[in-house]
């Protein structure tokens, strides 16, 4: 095929160029003249699977030939080789790592601290293969020269970074190689073999950029061979040679020039940029387009060539014609304008990708497709730990080593793979509903076995008990959080996981857990953990659950069945090797496109530079590679979000540089021609705020609802009368439809539950009053009492402490004024409903007052505790009258053990704050005036005319109502008028 006197040879195509089609048209050109049998003798190294697929394919469409031999750059890894053992899976060099490192760690605890003992681990595991891969030894680390001002911090850094040396032993039963390590020595050992006696076949490398040090070596010797050749994707064929020799200039390699490693690895060749030649003629889909991003990428020194190179890039309207701008207000609106042109391409028979590191644009992409029925082909697939198996692992190792609360216990039984292989979700559901609602009204918010086993029996259902046994069967036993050797984690999650996937009566191998592939790659995953885990150490709960979450994170799944045959979405490494007839490239910003470089724990970009190591710069210019290859496709659509959710962007600096050349260029019409690209694009942005416009929507009015008197509530509480008169809409949606808020699913120590257990503390404290005692023993009894309710009702640590310190500051001063009215009277009702009828208005008013003393006169004293702050007097002239009514009613004789009573006071006991009582005014005049009010509200709201109107005379507007969102607040302000409307 090749002259063997022109190695080495180099071949190349141009940015843009459909690599696959393209390679294979070439490679058939060239064995035209040859028998078919030869083509059969040809290897064609790729370097990915879908390339792989995609060449194969290619071939099959040129009809029925014999096929080169396929295969990839990563299997040279495992070739059989003498003397080389299997490589170690990377999961056991992990475990390994953060064994070493956590005794490091042990004995230097200032080193790092706060870093988590597996993040030091991984950063390691990162350097070690990068290490292998360039060919980096350790003694390399020792150099004096590394240490450069930071000879301190650099000597304990080494302490860590000696931990790898042990990889490195000549002994390879010692330490078995990494497939990275194990790679580069047979690519070594292949190289060595071929200088002695190279193939009389072809060996064609195709599609890598030799941006590894391992592959730029086996690329190197595939090229120096007499049939050996090279062809390299998106090769700047426009670059001139000044700019060539520009990227070796200066004190630091120009890593970050999407052509520098092309141009180190001729030089590693001894070979001019001239000697790459053109793999396959008339490639480029727009040789003008390709010039003028050229141009735009030069190295930052021969920037200043734009003025005198750019006049020859001819009229920039026609170069810059297959390119659209989509400059975005927002990160939403970017997905929707590209999901529009997406869609456009499936309907008109376009092949079409998005290509983006932003998976998060991704996503959003694909929802946006999604309302269209287009299911993306998204070679990434989706992160294991987002699917339905990888979050239902992350719950189940959640349970472990703490209190299971409720929520946790609901986010698993409501999980859609729990209880899928007994044949009989329905129940489960069901139960498991009822299960909440039993937990958001009465707790307790962190429910045992033995508690799910009492609700179910109080049900007296038998599937219900049986439910309930199997779930508090599942769960027991797994709230010992001390460390386990890490099979024994493993196993036990696994038997969890099953358990709960089985449901009652079910199993494991029914169940939907380990079906499909996401349930496939879970499983392989968890079995790959359980079989390294013998070289692990022992793992607590927590540690586990981060070990697990890190795993899943890292593995992908991915789900092609279904999806649309012209519409994909592509990483960067697809962009290099595949083609499209549109390409979208989404998320040009900085940080996104290209990312910010990962921090380095260990070395500086100095010490990475003297000691051989990988710069950050590399990762830059292997995004500024695939922008320019994909960018030269033939129709492009760059977009960007001027804001994300926290601030503005800054666009990609390679979208920076070409409009910015665009706009310096007027004698070739460049502002012309960004003018016709961004037009463009705000064509699609408008189309997709117009799939945003919602109709017409007219607001919702204050609602005022009017139901029949019949339906109206006969009797209130005096505590409902506040609502009455500040909300009455919550007394429609509560007292008449009979709607209750739900409680929080998490239980949290909030005011409602500090009311309740405080006057839990003061009644029973009152209760248990003996005779003579003294304030110091009253006290002590106050805050003992305090404390062992405070452990029986709150299940909050931190809160019993808080609240009982908060009684234990006011509990003199309660002490004391309790003292004084034990002296004038006695409690006779306590937390006791009585009840008030009101035959004139038909009605009947109740109450519950929290204490009522009589007093030595004969009259009484009402008491209410609040530990919040009491209403002031005007207040409850006005609005709070609770007090002022239940003096009514014991004046009226509601109070069965009292009888009618003078009352001689009411009292507001303040358990918060600094403790002091707020005694109410009750003059004749305000009780008059009380009464007097109440049946004219009464009154009022029995006839059919008079609406329930929503928040009618809030306390303060910020104050939120239980039934805000169902009289639609925020679509009607405070200051509207009310819309009375006839219900029922």
């Amino acid at each position: 095929m090749f002259d063997p006197g022109t190695s080495p040879r180099l071949f190349a195509l141009p940015p843009g160029a459909d690599f696959p089609a393209r390679l294979v048209e070439g490679l058939i050109a060239r064995m035209a003249d040859k028998p078919a049998e030869a083509m059969a003798r040809v290897e064609l190294y790729l370097n990915t699977a879908r390339m792989q697929r995609r060449v194969r394919a290619l071939f099959d469409d040129h009809g029925a030939r014999f096929l080169p031999r396929l295969r990839l750059v990563t299997d040279l890894g495992r070739d059989p080789l003498a003397g080389l053992p299997p490589a170690a899976p990377a999961l056991r060099r992990r475990l390994e790592l953060a064994e070493l490192v956590r005794g490091l760690v042990e004995r230097l605890p200032d080193f790092a601290p706060g870093t988590p003992v597996f993040g030091l681990a991984d950063s390691l595991a990162r350097l070690l293969e990068e290490m292998e891969g360039e060919g980096v030894a350790p003694a390399a680390l020792e150099s004096p020269a590394l240490a450069e001002n930071h000879a301190a911090h650099w000597e304990r850094s080494l302490a860590f970074l000696r931990i790898i040396g042990r990889y490195f032993a000549p002994d390879p039963s010692e330490a078995p190689p990494s497939a990275e390590a194990r790679q580069r020595q047979i690519v070594a050992a292949l190289a060595q073999r071929w200088h002695l006696s190279p193939p009389d076949h072809p060996v064609i490398v195709a599609g890598s950029t030799a941006s590894r040090g391992t592959t730029a070596l086996f690329m190197a010797a595939v090229a120096r061979l007499p049939q050996g050749a090279v062809v390299l994707p998106g090769f700047d064929f426009d670059m001139p040679t000044a700019a060539w020799e520009s990227l070796a200039d200066g004190p630091m390699p120009a890593e970050d020039h999407p052509q520098y490693r092309f141009l180190k690895l001729a030089r590693d060749l001894d070979l001019p940029m001239t000697r790459i030649r053109l793999w396959a003629d008339g490639t480029a889909p727009d040789p003008a387009r390709n010039r003028l991003i050229s141009l735009a990428l030069r190295p930052a020194p021969v920037t200043d060539q734009w003025m005198a190179e750019g006049a020859g890039l001819g009229d920039l309207p026609a170069a810059t014609s297959g390119l659209t701008l989509i400059e975005a207000p927002s990160p939403r609106a970017e997905a929707l304008a590209l999901a529009l042109r997406l869609r456009e391409a499936a309907e008109s028979g376009t092949r079409a990708a998005l290509i983006t590191p932003d998976r998060v644009l991704a996503r959003r992409v694909g929802a946006a497709l999604d309302r269209w029925g287009i299911l993306p082909d998204d070679s990434a697939g989706q992160p294991l730990n987002q699917t339905a198996p990888g979050r239902f692992l992350r719950h189940v190792a959640g349970v472990f080593g703490r209190k299971l609360g409720a929520e946790a216990l609901l986010v698993l039984l409501k999980h859609p793979l729990t209880a899928t292989g007994a044949g009989d979700r329905g129940n489960h559901l069901r139960f498991a509903r009822d299960l909440e609602l039993k937990i958001r009204r009465s707790g307790p918010p962190f429910p045992t076995g033995a508690d799910l086993i009492a609700w179910a029996s109080a049900q007296g259902d038998a599937e219900r008990i049986a439910w309930a046994e199997w779930l508090a069967a599942a769960l027991q036993g797994h709230e010992d959080p001390a460390p386990l050797p890490l099979g024994d984690r493993v196993a036990a999650h696994l038997a969890l996981a099953e358990a709960l996937a089985a449901g009652p009566g079910g199993s494991a191998s029914a169940s939907e857990l380990w079906r499909d592939e996401p349930g496939r790659a879970a499983r392989r995953a968890m079995d790959g953990l359980l079989r390294e885990a013998g070289h692990a150490g022992a793992y607590s709960a927590q540690h586990y659950a981060d070990l697990v979450a890190g795993i899943l994170s890292s593995e992908m799944a991915r789900k092609a069945e279904g999806t649309h045959p012209l519409v994909a979405i592509w990483g960067t490494l697809e962009a290099r090797v595949q083609g499209a007839d549109l390409v979208l490239l989404g998320g040009l910003n900085e940080g996104v496109w290209p990312d910010l470089p990962a921090p380095d724990p260990w070395l500086s970009r100095q010490m990475r530079l003297k000691a051989g190591l990988l710069l950050p710069e590399r990762r830059v210019g292997l995004s500024a590679h695939d922008f320019q290859q994909a960018a030269a496709a033939p129709s492009v659509v760059l977009s960007r979000a001027a804001r994300d959710d926290e601030a503005e962007t800054i666009p990609s600096r390679w979208l920076a540089r070409l409009t910015n050349l665009l706009a310096g260029l007027p004698g070739n019409r460049g502002p012309d021609a960004l003018a016709e690209m961004t037009a463009r694009g705000d064509g699609l942005l408008r189309l997709a705020g117009a799939l945003e416009e919602p109709g017409r929507v007219t607001p919702a009015p204050r609602p005022a609802p009017r139901p029949p008197v019949e339906a109206r509530p006969s009797e209130l509480p005096v505590t409902a009368i506040r609502t009455l008169i500040r909300d009455p809409y919550a007394v429609y949606a509560g007292r008449i439809l009979r709607l209750r808020k739900l409680d929080p699913l998490r239980a949290e120590p909030d005011a409602r539950k500090r009311g309740d257990v405080l006057h839990e503390i003061v009644h029973a404290f009152i209760k248990d009053r003996p005779e003579g005692e003294t304030p110091e023993a009253a006290r002590s009894r106050l805050l003992a009492g305090a404390e062992e309710i405070l452990s029986r009702e709150i299940p909050w640590p931190s809160a019993q402490r808080l609240w009982l310190a908060k009684l234990a500051r006011i509990a003199d001063r309660f002490v004391g004024a309790e003292e004084q009215r034990a002296g004038r009277g006695a409690p006779v009702v306590m937390e006791e409903k009585h009840r008030l009828p009101i035959p004139e208005l038909r009605f009947t008013l109740t109450a519950k007052p929290d204490r009522i003393d009589l007093l030595e006169d004969g009259r009484v004293h009402i008491y209410d505790y609040k530990s919040g702050r009491p209403p002031s007097d005007k207040q409850q002239a006005a609005f709070d009258k609770q007090l002022l009514l239940e003096a009514l009613m014991a004046e009226r004789g509601a109070f069965a053990p009292l009888g009618p009573r003078e009352v001689e006071g009411a009292t507001y006991i303040h358990l918060g704050g600094d403790g002091t009582d707020r005694p109410t005014e009750l003059t004749a005049d305000l009780m008059a005036q009380t009464w007097e009010g109440l049946g004219q509200l009464i009154r009022e709201y029995r006839r059919r005319e008079k609406g329930y109107i929503a928040r009618r005379a809030v306390f303060e507007s910020r104050f939120e109502g239980d039934f805000d969102h169902l009289a639609r607040y925020g679509e009607w302000e405070m200051a509207d008028p009310s819309a009375p409307e006839d219900v029922g």
